[in-house]
């Protein structure tokens, strides 16, 4: 495990570090619009399926594989149909969100947000992904991009 070589600042205060560690970057979630398609693109690219499940969203169910090359991750996301026409209409910027592997969940959510970082999830939320499920939140950037953490329960 590596102390975490750059600094995640406050949004009110950007000269004040909060003592958190990051491994490394778990994966880069990318949603799309017929998983079965993007499956079959990012296969061609190397990447195996080392994961499929569904997920609720506002009562419909979607999509979600991993796809795995080397140590390289990347998300997968079919949302239900009713969402998809947004996906279908972005023009610019389809990675959804950039995620950061850590130990300990909960105490990563609270010393951010103890820090004043402007947290998504009133908690961490429980995902039936993985071999025994995972836990994640995220916080927003200063521009609004999302960063997720997220623990593989072992």
């Amino acid at each position: 495990m590596v102390q975490c070589p750059f600094a995640i600042y406050k949004t009110n205060n950007m000269n004040t570090p909060v003592a958190i560690t990051i491994n490394h970057l778990q994966h880069v979630g990318i949603p799309v619009t017929n998983i079965t398609v993007s499956a079959a693109f990012y296969s061609r690219l190397g990447f195996s399926n080392v994961m499929q499940s569904g997920f609720e969203l506002q009562g419909e169910t979607g999509t979600c594989i991993m796809m795995k090359n080397n140590t390289v991750i990347i998300e997968l996301y079919q949302l239900p149909a009713a969402h998809l026409t947004e996906i279908r209409n972005r023009k610019d910027g389809h990675i959804d969100h950039v995620a950061f592997d850590v130990d300990d969940i909960d105490a990563c959510y609270e010393t951010l947000k103890n820090a004043s970082f402007q947290i998504i999830e009133p908690a961490p939320v429980f995902l039936s992904f993985w071999e025994k499920g995972c836990r994640y939140f995220n916080i927003t950037g200063p521009d609004g991009e999302r960063l997720e953490f997220n623990q593989v329960i072992r």
